[in-house]
């Protein structure tokens, strides 16, 4: 069973904090933002004022690779929200970056048969809202390249 993604009708936008705005807007620009600590050099998320390492309080986003593995998944059959159609992958996507940041997401460009523990993921954006409501959801895909190295 093969799988062309299509945008949903709706989907719940997050309302972005002062440490998520960055996060929730770099997609504007093609960039995936994660917070990471000046003090320890260490990525983080979710965004918050602080490092949950070291305690250190000068962090700030900066732009990852944007690929990752899918370390967890599940496959959502249930109608939960009218617009955004079952069934739909649900999955905890760990990034290259930095091994124990995980972000949950949806896959999409995956049959459910293919879709497993490990696939090579990359992110892309889509974008919802208006205005200052403006969002750039971080979405991932089965990588289409290899990293180089």
């Amino acid at each position: 069973m093969s799988s062309a993604y299509a945008r949903p009708q709706v989907r719940l936008a997050p309302s972005p904090t002062a440490e998520s705005r960055a996060f929730w807007t770099g997609g504007q620009h093609g960039r995936l933002l994660i917070q990471r600590c000046r003090s320890c050099g260490h990525f983080f998320h979710p965004p918050a004022p602080s490092c949950w390492r070291c305690r250190g309080t000068d962090v700030g986003p900066e732009p990852v690779s944007g690929t990752g593995a899918v370390a967890a998944y599940t496959i959502n059959r249930q109608p939960w929200i009218p617009g955004f159609e079952p069934p739909y992958i649900v999955a905890m996507v760990e990034l290259d970056d930095e091994p124990d940041v995980r972000l949950v997401t949806n896959v999409v460009d995956v049959s459910l048969d293919d879709i497993r523990v490990g696939l090579p993921v990359e992110v892309f954006f889509e974008e919802w809202g208006d205005g200052e409501e403006r969002v750039w959801l971080p979405l991932f895909r089965p990588r289409t390249s290899t990293p180089a190295g």
